[in-house]
Protein backbone atom coordinates (compact mmCIF):
# COMPACT_ATOMS: atom_id res chain seq x y z
CA UNK A 1 0.00 0.00 0.00
CA UNK A 2 1.04 3.64 -0.42
CA UNK A 3 1.20 6.63 1.90
CA UNK A 4 1.97 10.29 1.20
CA UNK A 5 4.41 11.98 3.57
CA UNK A 6 5.67 15.53 3.99
CA UNK A 7 9.15 15.44 2.47
CA UNK A 8 10.18 19.04 3.19
CA UNK A 9 8.56 22.27 4.26
CA UNK A 10 7.52 24.48 1.31
CA UNK A 11 8.97 27.89 0.63
CA UNK A 12 6.25 29.87 -1.11
CA UNK A 13 3.91 27.80 -3.25
CA UNK A 14 4.13 24.05 -2.50
CA UNK A 15 5.94 21.88 -5.07
CA UNK A 16 5.61 18.18 -5.82
CA UNK A 17 9.07 17.70 -4.32
CA UNK A 18 7.65 18.74 -0.93
CA UNK A 19 5.75 15.44 -0.86
CA UNK A 20 6.95 11.85 -0.85
CA UNK A 21 5.07 8.74 -1.97
CA UNK A 22 6.14 5.78 0.18
CA UNK A 23 5.28 2.07 0.01
CA UNK A 24 4.43 0.37 3.30
CA UNK A 25 3.12 -2.99 4.47
CA UNK A 26 -0.64 -3.21 4.78
CA UNK A 27 -1.34 -2.94 8.53
CA UNK A 28 -2.90 -5.63 10.73
CA UNK A 29 -5.53 -4.70 13.29
CA UNK A 30 -5.52 -5.42 17.01
CA UNK A 31 -8.44 -5.81 19.39
CA UNK A 32 -10.46 -2.60 19.59
CA UNK A 33 -9.38 -1.43 16.15
CA UNK A 34 -10.77 -1.25 12.62
CA UNK A 35 -9.00 -1.52 9.26
CA UNK A 36 -10.03 1.31 6.96
CA UNK A 37 -9.66 1.64 3.20
CA UNK A 38 -9.54 5.19 1.81
CA UNK A 39 -12.36 5.97 -0.64
CA UNK A 40 -12.33 9.78 -0.98
CA UNK A 41 -9.82 12.31 0.34
CA UNK A 42 -10.23 16.05 0.80
CA UNK A 43 -7.56 18.60 -0.06
CA UNK A 44 -8.05 22.06 1.46
CA UNK A 45 -6.11 25.35 1.47
CA UNK A 46 -5.71 25.32 5.28
CA UNK A 47 -3.33 22.34 4.94
CA UNK A 48 -0.71 24.78 3.64
CA UNK A 49 -0.42 26.23 7.14
CA UNK A 50 0.19 22.80 8.64
CA UNK A 51 3.09 22.27 6.25
CA UNK A 52 4.95 25.13 7.98
CA UNK A 53 6.33 25.17 11.50
CA UNK A 54 4.61 28.44 12.41
CA UNK A 55 2.34 28.36 15.45
CA UNK A 56 -1.31 27.95 14.54
CA UNK A 57 -4.61 26.56 15.82
CA UNK A 58 -3.52 23.03 14.89
CA UNK A 59 -0.19 21.21 15.13
CA UNK A 60 2.05 21.27 12.02
CA UNK A 61 2.68 18.13 10.01
CA UNK A 62 5.87 16.28 10.88
CA UNK A 63 8.53 15.68 8.26
CA UNK A 64 8.75 12.12 6.90
CA UNK A 65 5.34 11.26 8.34
CA UNK A 66 1.96 10.91 6.66
CA UNK A 67 -0.10 14.03 6.13
CA UNK A 68 -3.80 13.99 7.00
CA UNK A 69 -7.11 15.61 6.11
CA UNK A 70 -10.79 14.81 5.90
CA UNK A 71 -11.46 11.40 4.39
CA UNK A 72 -14.25 8.96 3.64
CA UNK A 73 -13.18 5.39 4.37
CA UNK A 74 -14.72 1.93 4.22
CA UNK A 75 -14.43 -0.57 7.04
CA UNK A 76 -12.56 -3.59 5.64
CA UNK A 77 -12.17 -5.48 8.92
CA UNK A 78 -13.36 -4.74 12.45
CA UNK A 79 -12.42 -5.81 15.94
CA UNK A 80 -14.27 -2.92 17.53
CA UNK A 81 -17.92 -2.80 18.58
CA UNK A 82 -20.02 -0.37 16.56
CA UNK A 83 -18.03 -0.84 13.36
CA UNK A 84 -19.10 -3.39 10.76
CA UNK A 85 -17.37 -4.45 7.56
CA UNK A 86 -18.78 -2.55 4.58
CA UNK A 87 -19.83 0.53 6.55
CA UNK A 88 -18.51 3.98 5.69
CA UNK A 89 -17.11 6.58 8.07
CA UNK A 90 -15.66 10.06 7.76
CA UNK A 91 -13.07 11.82 9.89
CA UNK A 92 -9.60 13.29 9.98
CA UNK A 93 -7.41 10.45 8.67
CA UNK A 94 -3.89 9.97 7.40
CA UNK A 95 -3.00 10.01 3.72
CA UNK A 96 -2.73 6.23 3.45
CA UNK A 97 -4.56 3.78 1.25
CA UNK A 98 -5.15 1.55 4.30
CA UNK A 99 -4.86 2.35 8.00
CA UNK A 100 -5.89 1.04 11.39
CA UNK A 101 -7.91 3.22 13.74
CA UNK A 102 -9.42 3.03 17.22
CA UNK A 103 -12.66 4.54 15.92
CA UNK A 104 -12.63 7.64 18.09
CA UNK A 105 -13.68 10.81 16.27
CA UNK A 106 -15.09 8.96 13.27
CA UNK A 107 -18.67 9.59 12.10
CA UNK A 108 -20.75 6.93 10.39
CA UNK A 109 -22.29 8.14 7.13
CA UNK A 110 -25.17 6.91 5.01
CA UNK A 111 -24.47 6.47 1.28
CA UNK A 112 -28.23 6.29 0.68
CA UNK A 113 -28.79 9.84 1.97
CA UNK A 114 -26.15 11.48 -0.23
CA UNK A 115 -23.16 10.52 -2.40
CA UNK A 116 -20.17 9.57 -0.26
CA UNK A 117 -18.09 12.47 -1.57
CA UNK A 118 -20.71 14.95 -0.33
CA UNK A 119 -19.66 14.15 3.24
CA UNK A 120 -16.35 15.87 2.52
CA UNK A 121 -18.10 18.82 0.88
CA UNK A 122 -21.52 20.24 1.47
CA UNK A 123 -22.32 17.74 4.28
CA UNK A 124 -18.82 17.85 5.73
CA UNK A 125 -16.35 20.47 6.91
CA UNK A 126 -16.98 22.60 3.81
CA UNK A 127 -20.72 22.89 4.31
CA UNK A 128 -20.38 23.33 8.07
CA UNK A 129 -17.79 26.08 7.60
CA UNK A 130 -20.07 27.91 5.18
CA UNK A 131 -23.25 27.54 7.21
CA UNK A 132 -21.86 28.18 10.67
CA UNK A 133 -19.54 31.03 9.67
CA UNK A 134 -22.36 32.78 7.84
CA UNK A 135 -25.09 32.25 10.43
CA UNK A 136 -23.12 32.46 13.68
CA UNK A 137 -20.94 35.46 12.79
CA UNK A 138 -22.57 37.03 9.73
CA UNK A 139 -26.14 36.73 11.02
CA UNK A 140 -27.55 37.81 7.64
CA UNK A 141 -30.98 39.40 7.55
CA UNK A 142 -33.40 39.19 4.65
CA UNK A 143 -32.70 41.90 2.11
CA UNK A 144 -29.11 42.51 3.17
CA UNK A 145 -26.17 42.38 0.75
CA UNK A 146 -23.67 39.56 1.23
CA UNK A 147 -20.32 39.55 -0.61
CA UNK A 148 -18.28 36.35 -0.91
CA UNK A 149 -14.66 36.14 -2.07
CA UNK A 150 -13.36 32.85 -3.43
CA UNK A 151 -16.99 32.44 -4.37
CA UNK A 152 -16.55 29.59 -6.86
CA UNK A 153 -14.53 27.54 -4.40
CA UNK A 154 -15.70 24.84 -2.02
CA UNK A 155 -16.83 27.04 0.87
CA UNK A 156 -17.68 30.17 -1.10
CA UNK A 157 -20.12 28.48 -3.47
CA UNK A 158 -22.06 27.08 -0.52
CA UNK A 159 -22.01 30.39 1.38
CA UNK A 160 -23.58 32.20 -1.55
CA UNK A 161 -26.32 29.63 -1.98
CA UNK A 162 -27.19 29.68 1.72
CA UNK A 163 -27.27 33.48 1.74
CA UNK A 164 -29.75 33.38 -1.16
CA UNK A 165 -31.89 30.84 0.71
CA UNK A 166 -31.94 33.28 3.63
CA UNK A 167 -33.25 36.05 1.37
CA UNK A 168 -30.10 38.10 0.76
CA UNK A 169 -28.68 39.83 -2.28
CA UNK A 170 -25.43 37.98 -3.04
CA UNK A 171 -22.34 39.16 -4.91
CA UNK A 172 -19.48 36.77 -5.61
CA UNK A 173 -15.83 37.39 -6.47
CA UNK A 174 -13.93 34.80 -8.54
CA UNK A 175 -10.91 34.58 -10.84
CA UNK A 176 -12.19 33.68 -14.33
CA UNK A 177 -15.04 34.72 -16.60
CA UNK A 178 -16.16 31.09 -16.65
CA UNK A 179 -16.46 31.05 -12.85
CA UNK A 180 -18.25 34.40 -12.85
CA UNK A 181 -20.82 33.02 -15.28
CA UNK A 182 -21.15 29.85 -13.18
CA UNK A 183 -21.85 31.84 -10.02
CA UNK A 184 -24.85 33.51 -11.65
CA UNK A 185 -26.19 30.65 -13.77
CA UNK A 186 -25.59 27.69 -11.43
CA UNK A 187 -25.51 29.08 -7.90
CA UNK A 188 -27.98 31.95 -8.22
CA UNK A 189 -25.65 34.83 -7.28
CA UNK A 190 -27.12 38.22 -8.19
CA UNK A 191 -23.81 39.64 -9.41
CA UNK A 192 -20.25 38.37 -9.81
CA UNK A 193 -16.89 40.04 -10.37
CA UNK A 194 -13.70 38.71 -12.00
CA UNK A 195 -11.00 40.14 -9.75
CA UNK A 196 -8.25 39.32 -12.26
CA UNK A 197 -9.72 41.56 -14.95
CA UNK A 198 -11.00 44.29 -12.61
CA UNK A 199 -8.65 47.27 -12.36
CA UNK A 200 -10.52 48.99 -9.51
CA UNK A 201 -11.98 46.49 -7.03
CA UNK A 202 -13.50 49.10 -4.72
CA UNK A 203 -15.38 50.66 -7.64
CA UNK A 204 -16.51 47.25 -8.93
CA UNK A 205 -17.88 46.39 -5.48
CA UNK A 206 -19.63 49.76 -5.24
CA UNK A 207 -21.32 49.20 -8.61
CA UNK A 208 -22.36 45.62 -7.74
CA UNK A 209 -23.54 46.63 -4.26
CA UNK A 210 -25.47 49.91 -4.65
CA UNK A 211 -26.73 49.59 -1.06
CA UNK A 212 -23.29 48.80 0.34
CA UNK A 213 -22.02 45.59 1.93
CA UNK A 214 -23.70 44.23 5.07
CA UNK A 215 -21.91 40.87 5.32
CA UNK A 216 -18.54 39.94 3.83
CA UNK A 217 -17.48 36.29 3.87
CA UNK A 218 -13.75 36.49 3.22
CA UNK A 219 -11.91 33.44 1.87
CA UNK A 220 -9.13 35.33 0.10
CA UNK A 221 -7.75 38.39 1.92
CA UNK A 222 -5.27 40.68 0.16
CA UNK A 223 -6.25 43.31 -2.40
CA UNK A 224 -9.64 41.72 -3.07
CA UNK A 225 -10.66 42.27 0.54
CA UNK A 226 -9.17 45.78 0.54
CA UNK A 227 -11.68 46.68 -2.15
CA UNK A 228 -14.61 45.21 -0.25
CA UNK A 229 -13.75 46.86 3.07
CA UNK A 230 -14.13 50.43 1.75
CA UNK A 231 -17.75 49.57 0.86
CA UNK A 232 -18.98 48.11 4.15
CA UNK A 233 -22.06 49.53 5.82
CA UNK A 234 -22.61 50.61 9.40
CA UNK A 235 -22.77 47.53 11.64
CA UNK A 236 -21.46 45.27 8.86
CA UNK A 237 -20.13 41.83 9.78
CA UNK A 238 -16.87 40.58 8.24
CA UNK A 239 -16.29 36.82 8.50
CA UNK A 240 -12.63 35.93 8.05
CA UNK A 241 -12.59 32.29 6.97
CA UNK A 242 -9.47 32.13 4.80
CA UNK A 243 -6.67 34.15 3.25
CA UNK A 244 -5.52 32.01 0.34
CA UNK A 245 -3.93 35.01 -1.41
CA UNK A 246 -1.41 35.20 1.46
CA UNK A 247 -0.76 31.54 2.34
CA UNK A 248 2.30 31.22 0.11
CA UNK A 249 3.76 34.65 0.87
CA UNK A 250 7.37 34.50 2.06
CA UNK A 251 7.05 37.85 3.86
CA UNK A 252 4.14 39.71 5.42
CA UNK A 253 2.71 42.14 2.83
CA UNK A 254 1.53 45.57 3.95
CA UNK A 255 -2.05 46.53 3.23
CA UNK A 256 -4.44 49.37 4.10
CA UNK A 257 -4.93 50.17 7.78
CA UNK A 258 -8.59 49.22 8.19
CA UNK A 259 -9.10 50.22 11.83
CA UNK A 260 -10.67 53.60 10.91
CA UNK A 261 -13.20 51.77 8.72
CA UNK A 262 -14.06 49.38 11.55
CA UNK A 263 -14.43 52.22 14.05
CA UNK A 264 -16.36 54.62 11.82
CA UNK A 265 -18.88 51.94 10.81
CA UNK A 266 -18.99 49.91 14.06
CA UNK A 267 -17.99 46.84 12.03
CA UNK A 268 -17.59 43.38 13.53
CA UNK A 269 -14.62 41.52 12.00
CA UNK A 270 -14.06 38.01 13.30
CA UNK A 271 -11.84 35.14 12.26
CA UNK A 272 -12.95 31.59 12.94
CA UNK A 273 -12.36 27.92 12.38
CA UNK A 274 -15.25 25.51 12.05
CA UNK A 275 -14.19 23.54 15.15
CA UNK A 276 -15.24 26.54 17.25
CA UNK A 277 -18.83 25.50 16.63
CA UNK A 278 -18.73 21.74 17.14
CA UNK A 279 -21.77 21.96 19.41
CA UNK A 280 -23.77 23.23 16.41
CA UNK A 281 -22.91 20.39 14.00
CA UNK A 282 -25.94 18.28 14.93
CA UNK A 283 -28.20 21.21 14.12
CA UNK A 284 -26.44 22.24 10.91
CA UNK A 285 -25.97 18.90 9.12
CA UNK A 286 -29.70 17.97 8.91
CA UNK A 287 -30.53 21.41 7.55
CA UNK A 288 -27.81 21.18 4.91
CA UNK A 289 -28.90 17.63 4.04
CA UNK A 290 -32.53 18.74 3.66
CA UNK A 291 -31.57 21.58 1.33
CA UNK A 292 -29.41 19.18 -0.68
CA UNK A 293 -32.17 16.55 -0.98
CA UNK A 294 -34.71 19.23 -1.96
CA UNK A 295 -32.41 20.48 -4.71
CA UNK A 296 -32.08 23.90 -3.08
CA UNK A 297 -28.35 23.44 -2.54
CA UNK A 298 -26.05 22.41 -5.38
CA UNK A 299 -22.91 20.47 -4.54
CA UNK A 300 -20.15 21.02 -7.10
CA UNK A 301 -17.01 18.89 -7.01
CA UNK A 302 -13.76 18.69 -8.91
CA UNK A 303 -12.74 15.04 -8.60
CA UNK A 304 -9.16 13.92 -9.23
CA UNK A 305 -8.67 10.20 -9.79
CA UNK A 306 -5.83 8.32 -8.09
CA UNK A 307 -4.28 8.46 -4.62
CA UNK A 308 -0.85 9.30 -6.07
CA UNK A 309 -2.29 12.49 -7.59
CA UNK A 310 -3.22 13.96 -4.19
CA UNK A 311 -0.21 16.36 -4.01
CA UNK A 312 -0.95 17.80 -7.46
CA UNK A 313 -4.63 18.21 -6.57
CA UNK A 314 -3.58 20.16 -3.47
CA UNK A 315 -1.19 22.38 -5.44
CA UNK A 316 -3.92 23.06 -8.02
CA UNK A 317 -6.03 24.73 -5.31
CA UNK A 318 -3.67 27.69 -5.35
CA UNK A 319 -4.08 28.06 -9.10
CA UNK A 320 -7.87 28.15 -8.74
CA UNK A 321 -8.27 25.14 -11.02
CA UNK A 322 -11.09 23.65 -8.96
CA UNK A 323 -14.76 24.50 -9.21
CA UNK A 324 -16.41 23.80 -5.87
CA UNK A 325 -14.88 21.15 -3.65
CA UNK A 326 -11.57 19.52 -4.65
CA UNK A 327 -11.68 15.82 -3.90
CA UNK A 328 -9.39 12.90 -4.67
CA UNK A 329 -11.03 9.58 -5.51
CA UNK A 330 -8.74 6.83 -4.31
Amino acid sequence: MQTIQLNKRPVGTPQLSDFKLVSEEKPQINEGEVLLKAVYLSVDPYLRGRMSEAKSYIEPFELNKAMSSGMVAEVIESKREGFTKGEFFTGLLEWKEYQTHNGEGLMKIDPKMAPLSAYLGVLGMTGLTAYLGLTEIGKPKEGETVVVSGAAGAVGSVVGQIAKLLGCRVVGIAGTDEKVALLKSEYGFDEAINYKTTTDMSLAIAEACPNGVDVYFDNVGGEVSDGVMVNVNRFARVIVCGAISLYNATSMPMGPRIQPILIKNSVLMQGFIVFNYQDKYAEAIPRLAQWLMEGKLISTETVVEGFENTPQAFIDLFEGINKGKMIVKI
